[in-house]
């Protein structure tokens, strides 16, 4: 092997091995260009949906087989590594021979990419994500493969920075090439700047820069950030009826620090041990220093506001399109079985796009009060502690049907719409995330934790129920059962992966004269915290 060819397999490994982030930023592109973005991505998805359909039809045709089922339950009940390693290749054959194979997927992309007149490298990219939606199906919790939407745009991403969406430097400013349309990024602030001249700086020298990446792994076992441009991505959008487009620029390495106005450091990054009891709709932390009880996803007093308006708007366009197709429902009132034709009229057309455009809005300040949630928590300490992930599973309704005392049927829904309003699962993601990439720890308890049922005043476990949100311990001491949680995860020992019990009798006086002056401030505030139990007068 020659040393060039060594160099480069070692600098393929670094690539492997380094972190990447994203940067964001609105294109420069004309009225005319965006106009072709978006038409380009509705055809992407088009020729997506035919892909979906041909590979559905391939993998329904699949799990049909009672072979393959057969095969699939004795690799599930299968303990052996050796047996293991037969049925999997059992199982890949069969595979095979129902065309349910990543490579039967990307040359069935190349024909219909053609027919949509698609680059072959955003048309392989897509067959790229319609594979990964059947790997979900096939080996993870996935259950079957969905259809985009009219008005959906798939994002145009090409895995290369020079086919698809070229980048070029010119003028000492980055610039991209779709097609015959050539344009550039909007940079609007200190963060953008340090991230555009990073990538300049690398794209001056590139030779210097990967040599330099080489030579700190061989010798430290470190990756440094080079900032190099991986490829772009176009997004469009829809915003207050206009189109925008947006470039996500993937680059290697770590983001650049953020800066206030001043030219402080944005974001502080706090010592010391946080326990949090993160529930369907609020969550409840205790550190060394502050503890806290708050709605999740929520930026001021605005998103119940929000959440309500929603529905309206959902209950008005319900009642409109009853209005305009009385032939498609029954006397009951539920929607006929069968092929439909559905007529809208132009009041529900502007309550659709004002619907859309708040449902918009409120994702995006969801997602911005995560971040300045689990920035907020980052500031505190460094080590987070909660339990595991479960918003996906209380997300699902009751499969079994009961009955309570006076004879009715009990509900089957369970926490779908708190999840999808306050969004537990992504800010425990977003948390663990930061806390990862700032160089904290992000520890999840075992299963048998229960931090719920626990008294450190009677060390034992006992049973609450869910309604029980303020909860008396077997010493008379009244406390907010989410922050008690948080508590004793707070009080979580790194060796035994339990409660940490002496801890628990020594912190206990501190943090609940916290805990104390936390709720009356809430109700000195009148803050409504959702199922907390703190009744504001």
């Amino acid at each position: 092997m020659t040393i060039d060819e060594e160099f480069d397999k070692l600098l393929k490994q670094f690539h492997k091995l380094s972190d990447r982030h994203i940067l964001v930023a609105e294109t420069d592109m004309s009225c005319s260009d965006i106009q072709k973005v978006v038409e380009l991505s509705d055809r992407i998805r088009k020729a997506g949906n035919e892909l979906v359909g041909l590979m559905k039809k391939n993998y329904d045709q699949l799990m049909r087989t009672k072979r393959y089922r057969g095969l699939l339950k004795l690799y599930g009940s299968t303990k052996d590594k050796q047996k293991r390693k037969m049925l999997a290749d059992q199982l890949n054959e069969i595979q095979k021979q129902y065309n349910v194979t990543g490579d039967y997927c990307r040359k069935s992309m190349i024909p219909i990419g053609k027919k949509y007149g698609i680059n072959a490298v955003f048309a392989l990219t897509k067959a790229e994500d319609v594979w990964h939606g059947i790997e979900k199906c096939l080996y993870g919790n996935g259950k079957t493969l969905h259809f985009s939407k009219h008005g959906d745009l798939p994002c145009i991403r090409a895995k290369q920075t020079k086919c698809g969406i070229i980048l070029k430097v010119k003028d000492n400013q980055l610039q991209f090439k779709l097609g015959k349309s050539v344009f550039g990024i909007q940079v609007k602030d200190r963060f953008q700047t340090d991230e555009v001249n990073a990538v300049l700086d690398y794209l001056a020298a590139p030779e210097i820069a990967d040599r330099k990446a080489v030579q700190t792994l061989l010798e430290d076992a470190y990756c440094i950030s080079t900032y190099r441009p991986c490829y772009a991505t176009l997004v469009p959008k829809l915003i207050r009826g206009k189109y925008r487009v947006y470039l996500h620029l993937t680059i290697e390495g770590r983001a650049k620090p953020k800066y206030d106005r001043f030219g402080n450091p944005r974001h502080k990054y706090g010592k010391g041990i946080i326990g949090a009891d993160i529930g369907t709709q609020t969550v409840a932390y205790t550190s060394d220093t502050e503890t806290g009880l708050k709605n999740l996803s929520e930026r001021g007093n605005s998103i119940q506001t929000s959440e309500r308006l929603e529905r309206l708007y959902y209950r008005a366009m319900d009642r409109s399109r009853r209005a305009t197709n009385p032939q498609n429902y029954n006397d009951d009132g539920t929607v006929k079985k069968g092929a439909k034709t559905w007529n809208y009229s132009n009041h529900y057309k502007k309550l659709k796009a004002r619907h859309a455009e708040l449902c918009r809005i409120n994702a995006t300040n969801r997602h911005l009060a995560i971040n300045e949630d689990a920035n907020h928590l980052r500031s505190i300490g460094d080590v987070f502690i909660t339990e595991p992930k479960n918003a996906a599973k209380l997300m699902k309704r009751a499969t079994k049907t009961t009955v309570n005392n006076k004879g009715k049927i009990n509900k089957k829904k369970r926490f779908g719409k708190s999840i999808k309003n306050r969004c537990p699962g992504s800010f425990q993601a977003a948390v663990e995330n930061k806390f990862k990439a700032s160089g904290g720890t992000y520890i999840e308890v075992p299963n048998n934790y229960r931090a719920s049922q626990y008294d450190h005043t009677a060390d034992d476990y006992i049973k609450k129920k869910l309604s029980d949100r303020m909860y008396k311990l077997t010493d008379g001491t009244l406390v907010q059962r989410d922050w008690y949680s948080s508590f004793l995860l707070y009080c979580y020992d790194f060796r035994t992966s339990d409660i940490n019990k002496d801890k628990c009798a020594a912190k206990f006086d501190k943090c609940y004269s916290m805990e104390k002056e936390l709720i009356e401030w809430i109700k000195t505030n009148k803050i409504k915290i959702l199922n907390s139990g703190i009744k504001i007068a």
